[in-house]
């Protein structure tokens, strides 16, 4: 009993929201920014084609997806095949570098499967269909992020994050611009409901830097320090735990010849094999909230530093992480399998 009434109190201080499965009143669309490292590892794809079926449900409104890795132009081309794909053309991009600027780059070197699923011809063309013309003039992601918090009901948002924290860091210290009078801080005060992000070691594994995090810590600092809405974070152990099987990928797409997403799957590791879903969970936790499909942390404070990530029980603090038992996991797992196979609404 006191886990189920601990249960309650985090889920109505993170989401604002009962834990009941009532059907009585209909729930307005979430409203989520997607913030990705896609092109780094295959489960960012997989996160999507949730997001995707999500929007085909009515579930959500996904208001823009933003890239936090400088992979020019592969990021924001493979991010319009899949917005054009899965039949979303018009939902907005941005990139963490429009080509022009490279200061502070971060990793470049996985692109493996964007770069791939990019160059795939068949009868000399290519294979998947893109909406833009240019992708050197792809926006910004902070540029792209203030735009739609600005225009957003407020604390209406839910921003998802699932790759480095750079995006989220700029956003965090951007100052006021042509979209609005506030600075990054007050804007998201302002718009943003919580934070749900895929980073961070929870187990204190001895000598494991979790990648999302270690791949640009300045910016992971500054964000546990000083973001200031709630932020539910999916921690390594809980994504490790829920693999999306290679038998899925190879039987449950067969009613099309081409899929943006197998193909990536297929070219990121040898097949069959089974992936980790961290990313996916980051996203279940926001749209299936009610279905209280994991467990969570007491709320309390994160600190990192370059050695270390540290996680302190604090009444005060507003960082909160998930938990998954064996028996959650396998739930989990049966119903990332269910989303993910579903036909998309739009083929």
């Amino acid at each position: 009993m006191r886990y189920i009434i601990l249960i309650s109190i985090i889920s109505i201080f993170i989401f604002g929201c009962n834990t009941s499965n009532s059907t009585n009143e209909k729930e307005e669309p979430i409203s989520i920014i997607f913030d990705t490292d896609i092109g780094n590892d295959i489960d960012d794809v997989l996160a999507l084609d949730m997001l995707y079926k999500y929007m085909d449900q009515g579930k959500i409104n996904l208001l823009g997806i933003v890239s936090s890795k400088d992979d020019h132009p592969y990021c924001a081309e493979y991010l319009d095949i899949l917005n054009t794909w899965y039949g979303y053309p018009d939902i907005p991009v941005g990139v963490l570098y429009n080509g022009v600027s490279r200061e502070d780059s971060v990793n470049t070197e996985h692109t493996k499967y964007s770069k791939y699923v990019c160059e795939l011809e068949v009868d000399g063309k290519p294979m998947f269909e893109r909406t833009f013309d240019n992708y050197d003039n792809t926006p910004y992601s902070v540029d792209v992020m203030r735009k739609l918090l600005s225009e957003a009901t407020d604390t209406s948002v839910v921003v998802i994050t699932v790759g480095f924290s750079t995006n989220i860091s700029r956003l965090l210290s951007s100052e006021p611009d042509e979209y609005s009078s506030l600075s990054g801080k007050d804007l998201i005060t302002q718009k943003v409901k919580y934070l749900s992000m895929m980073g961070g070691n929870y187990k204190k594994s001895v000598g494991m830097k979790e990648f999302n995090i270690y791949m640009d810590v300045a910016s992971a600092r500054n964000v546990f320090d000083n973001w200031p809405t709630p932020i539910l974070a999916s921690g390594f152990h809980v994504g490790l735990s829920i693999l999306y099987p290679a038998t899925s990928i190879e039987n449950d797409f067969n009613y099309v010849e081409h899929h943006p997403m197998v193909e990536a799957y297929k070219a990121y590791l040898p097949m069959p094999y089974d992936r980790p879903t961290w990313d996916l969970t980051a996203v279940l936790t926001v749209v299936e909230k009610d279905a209280l499909y994991f467990g969570f942390s007491p709320p309390g404070k994160v600190s990192v530093t370059p050695d270390e990530f540290i996680f302190e029980v604090d009444e005060a603090g507003n960082r909160t992480f998930l938990t998954a038992t064996e028996q959650e996991a396998a739930r989990v797992k049966e119903r990332f399998v269910e989303l993910i196979s579903l036909l998309p609404k739009n083929r």
